[in-house]
């Protein structure tokens, strides 16, 4: 009987150990969101949804644009705080602190005179759940973009290299030199 009183509050007690990363990025985002230093942008899965469903409809048999638009789809969220005006080295060290490090995995770090650039990745079920890129330098600048969904990596590829989304540039670089 003990047992079956016990279960629940287990249950429970690893729900919210799953769930307090995804508090981490935001809260991190939150502390900074009435900063007037920083630009916000976020992006709801409603909108993405919308973005995806327009895209598939107006392809006129294009296969990219249909392929691109049920991709679009499976992004659930994104959010971007990035600022000009602050020391965004300490910003970037602080960002990552907040991190459970064992629940990402590194795609690519680059680290060049005063400058760092990390893109991260968490994953279930052998599906990319959150793209993280996190960037800070010694002149001002700080980018935080979190791009949440159910990708394989061949999405993120594909995002990179089709879309104008905010980072998936640096993504785009970094991945082409990997091969």
């Amino acid at each position: 009987m003990k047992k079956l009183i016990i279960l629940p509050f287990i249950l429970m007690a690893f729900v919210m150990k799953v769930q307090a990363q995804d508090d981490a990025i935001q809260k991190f985002f939150s502390k900074y969101m009435e900063d007037d230093r920083f630009s916000r942008v976020y992006i709801s899965p409603k909108m993405m949804q919308m973005a995806g469903g327009f895209l598939k409809s107006n392809s006129d048999s294009d296969q990219d644009a249909e392929d691109l638009g049920t991709l679009i789809q499976k992004v659930k969220g994104i959010r971007i705080l990035s600022s000009e005006e602050v020391d965004g080295t300490s910003l970037y060290k602080e960002a990552m602190s907040t991190l459970t490090k064992n629940k990402y995995e590194e795609l690519m770090d680059v680290q060049d005179k005063g400058s760092s650039l990390k893109f991260m990745v968490r994953e279930e079920g052998g599906l990319v759940r959150e793209l993280l890129m996190l960037s800070g330098d010694k002149d001002g600048e700080f980018t935080l973009l979190s791009m949440l969904g159910a990708f394989t990596y061949e999405d993120l590829n594909m995002l990179a290299e089709k879309t104008d989304i905010p980072g998936m540039d640096s993504y785009s670089k970094g991945s082409k030199s990997k091969n």
